[in-house]
């Protein structure tokens, strides 16, 4: 599944060709993605201005005054903007078309989305929708510390990694990145949240931010079928130091790579660099 660092470089992506671009109209290939595409997409999107393009957690939002169109990625999403005669594929869903501009020709936002895991939904304005609606905050920001992960971690026995993938507490934080994050700061994913101490906390939402910022300057780790919008496969999976890695040595210590399901993900760490 497309991870924060994902969606925040499709963000970016797209951003310059829809942010003061008018809708001129919604094309609907289906229906329904994950759920069925509500009839505000096609009655009030299209004449809207989109005045700005926002993340929230893994979602993106295109803001106009009457109302924001919601999306999610999925497990294999993606978003391009092309020409309004590029061909239309098989898992071409929805093209949001954008009027011609002063500076650009008309464009489409396609949506293609093999496995329809992925959603198009409406949030009227001045509403925050009830997907959004109960998120923690967001990662790479001041409201998220040590101190926060701490003081929401005490009497909690579920596993760290799985605290830390909780979107209540944290948004944004998935598979790839919790285990990743946890290795850096030498915490073992299978440790009971409520043991981990404030200083080690501390740690684990420094290396969160670091990683998750690092990896979206590289591009983010690009599952095997997510592309960026352009079209260009990222390149922070090269740098990964457990995520996939079982059996295979440490890149610190030479200890092999141990591989668990939590929670049903597959978890990675190194058993001698994590406590």
């Amino acid at each position: 599944m497309p991870e924060l660092p994902e969606v925040e470089t499709t963000r970016r992506g797209i951003a310059p060709y829809l942010i003061g671009r008018r809708v001129s109209g919604v094309l609907l290939r289906r229906p329904d993605l994950r759920w069925p595409i509500p009839p505000e997409i096609g009655e009030l999107l299209p004449g809207q201005r989109i005045d700005a393009v926002e993340r929230r957690a893994k979602y993106l939002l295109l803001h106009t005054a009457a109302g924001s169109a919601l999306l999610h990625l999925g497990m294999s999403g993606v978003l391009r903007v092309l020409p309004p005669d590029a061909p239309v594929g098989k898992h071409d869903h929805v093209d949001i078309a954008l009027e011609r501009s002063a500076a650009q020709a008309s464009r489409v936002l396609r949506f293609t989305d093999p496995r329809r895991f992925g959603c198009l939904l409406w949030q009227p304005p001045g509403t925050t929708h009830e997907l959004l609606a109960h998120l923690g905050p967001e990662p790479l920001t001041d409201a998220f510390d040590g101190e926060l992960l701490w003081r929401r971690s005490r009497g909690r026995t579920a596993a760290v990694k799985l605290f830390l993938m909780d979107n209540a507490v944290v948004v944004g934080v998935g598979n790839i990145y919790a285990s990743e994050a946890l290795f850096r700061a030498g915490i073992d994913p299978r440790r009971a949240a409520g043991g981990v101490s404030r200083a080690r906390y501390e740690r684990l939402a420094a290396e969160v931010k670091h990683l998750l910022a690092w990896a979206i300057e590289r591009g983010g780790t690009t599952l095997r079928d997510f592309l960026n919008p352009d079209g260009a496969p990222g390149y922070f999976f090269r740098e990964l130091m457990v995520y996939g890695r079982a059996g295979e040595p440490c890149r610190v210590c030479s200890s092999a790579i141990r591989q668990a399901v939590l929670g049903q993900r597959s978890t990675f760490w190194c058993p001698h660099c994590q406590r």
